[in-house]
């Protein structure tokens, strides 16, 4: 009985010195990235005020994807831009009437060339394009989520597009070991050289969403994380609204650096920033 009452002893402390690791690691990734958005001193009703004078027209890449349907519902709602364009491989369909005087380009991808002028005339471009290994295999992966990417904004750049907004991943290198992370990265380092006037990179980490299309491993580490993200909101995840409102109040902020990368803590702070 004592040996079983030892051992039982031995087990609650272990779990307990792991428990505590595991809080301790947590804690550092939320607090190890800096984010400059911490302290919000921009008015953003001002700022969405004057940016609609602007008369401003835009484009996303991936409106038919998770983020890319947040981020339109956003625009749309906050009635920002005096055109939006929805590029993408097939016609969309939308219920509510806030969407019908929405402009929709339908392209080949494999094609990009031919649809130049589709990615011409607009201010601001979004792209939320993106697919899994598991889906579309290694080399589908790297065409859409590189080669895909990088054409659209080597014709957005041509076609006048000053700020390019691209949705990539936290733990994003060209140098990692793992083709996910290094297709994000290898992606973010060709796009740069094109040059935009303002190319802003967001590096969320696993989104919190329920998406209409199965994804098992992120679907498994949405119900793990899903109690941690109540302690610790940007360790290892964040809600996609959050993603999405961050990438249209950094539309509206003055641009600072012409390359920004924004990572999960910085994109946390920044979507949850209020309007004045």
């Amino acid at each position: 009985m004592k040996l079983l009452e030892i051992s039982w002893g031995k087990a609650l402390g272990f779990f307990a010195v792991l428990l505590a690791v595991i809080a301790a690691v947590l804690q550092h990734l939320e607090n190890c990235e800096q984010t400059i958005y911490t302290r919000m001193t921009h008015d953003l009703k001002i700022l969405a005020e004057d940016f609609r004078q602007k008369n401003k027209s835009c484009f996303i890449l991936g409106a038919s994807g998770e983020t890319g349907k947040e981020l339109l519902k956003e625009i749309v709602e906050r009635k920002l831009f005096s055109k939006i364009t929805l590029i993408g491989r097939r016609q969309l369909t939308f219920e509510d009437k806030a969407f019908e005087n929405l402009v929709q380009e339908v392209v080949d991808f494999e094609k990009l060339d031919d649809y130049a002028a589709v990615f011409q005339g607009h201010d601001v471009g979004y792209c939320c394009l993106g697919t899994t290994k598991a889906k579309a295999g290694a080399d589908g992966f790297i065409r859409v989520d590189h080669d895909y990417v990088l054409k659209s904004a080597e014709l957005a750049k041509a076609g006048g597009c000053s700020h390019f907004n691209l949705e990539s991943s936290k733990g994003a290198d060209k140098t990692s070991g793992f083709l996910y992370l290094k297709v994000k990265g290898q992606v973010e380092a060709d796009i740069e050289p094109l040059g935009f006037e303002r190319f802003s990179v967001y590096r969320p980490a696993v989104l919190m969403v329920d998406r209409q299309e199965s994804r098992p491993t992120e679907w498994f580490f949405r119900k793990v994380l899903g109690p941690i993200s109540s302690m610790f909101p940007t360790a290892m995840s964040i809600p996609i609204q959050s993603v999405t409102r961050a990438m249209v109040a950094n539309t509206l902020i003055p641009a600072g650096d012409k390359v920004e990368i924004l990572e999960n803590k910085a994109i946390y702070d920044l979507g949850k920033a209020p309007e004045k």
